[in-house]
């Protein structure tokens, strides 16, 4: 099961274009999507959940194309994680999830079952009695991300799901993600590159409306290859210099001085050595560095 995206274009009534011929394809499995705010993340994926109608170009999945006659048959295959959820204040965790499994249709055997499997997967079985109004916003994520999860979709689309999250739990939730998508497909959004590097190998970068890149990560890797330089500054002003000249992508205090990661397609006029390269590091180069 796939998801295939052609010349896909968005643009708003203020003549603000969000998403600007987009070509992308979303295999099974967890594919990324990474990008800042306002990178255009979010309209594409409202497209992709049938909330917004494109301005042009054709979106289809598992073979169905997007349109009027065909919106609903799709909705049912998907399952979907906004960035803001409304949840309901006064009901309890159980209630809300047993209510929004009553609105998608589920069986309330079925529903209870998997209600009960997801709660123990998120850490919120111990809290499956409090209203939702008394839950952090972590703990709202996690309550959202299981109420996507209740149709067992076959497409998954969840913006920044480890929001509010500690270590550990966004451990859990990555883990939950990457079991989920064994036999099926998951758009993960973020601008958490890490979260990427821990779930996925093949991803997309978005930046003002349009795809800078679409493919492996180990691909996205070799193309800043060699543009990564650990450089070292004896103090706060010589490190100030160093980064008015090149995009930094890590500093930290050291043992008498500052150790600091430079992105420059040749050897940095400083004492420095090459060294590997991160997703981060990766990102920030196709993002800020390469031409197009």
């Amino acid at each position: 099961m796939s998801v295939k995206i052609k010349d896909l274009t968005v643009t708003f009534k203020n003549r603000v274009t969000a998403v600007n011929h987009v070509d992308m394809i979303i295999p099974k499995g967890i594919y990324g999507l990474l990008g800042e705010n306002g990178a255009g993340k979010t309209t594409l994926m409202r497209v992709l959940t049938t909330v917004l109608k494109p301005t042009g170009g054709t979106v289809s999945l598992d073979g169905i194309i997007y349109g009027d006659n065909t919106y609903e048959k799709i909705q049912k295959k998907i399952g979907y994680l906004p960035q803001e959820i409304d949840l309901y204040p006064n009901l309890t965790v159980r209630e809300c999830l047993e209510y929004m499994g009553e609105l998608s249709g589920i069986e309330k055997t079925v529903c209870s079952q998997r209600i009960d499997f997801y709660l123990q997967k998120t850490s919120l079985a111990a809290h499956q009695k409090k209203k939702i109004r008394q839950l952090s916003g972590g703990m709202k994520r996690r309550v959202g991300l299981i109420q996507a999860l209740l149709n067992e979709p076959d497409f998954l689309i969840v913006d920044e799901p480890t929001t509010g999250l500690d270590p550990e739990e966004r451990i859990r939730i990555r883990t939950l993600l990457v079991d989920f998508s064994k036999d099926r497909t998951v758009l993960f959004s973020t601008h958490v590159v890490e979260d990427l590097a821990a779930t996925c190998n093949r991803l997309s970068i978005m930046k003002k409306g349009s795809i800078l890149y679409s493919g492996g990560i180990r691909e996205l890797l070799e193309e800043a290859k060699g543009c990564v330089w650990s450089c070292y500054a004896e103090n706060e002003e010589e490190a100030l210099e160093l980064e008015k000249s090149y995009h930094v992508s890590a500093k930290q205090y050291v043992d008498n001085g500052l150790k600091l990661k430079l992105l420059c397609e040749k050897k940095p006029d400083a004492d420095c050595r090459p060294c590997e390269v991160t997703l981060e590091d990766a990102y920030i180069y196709i993002t800020n560095m390469k031409d197009y």
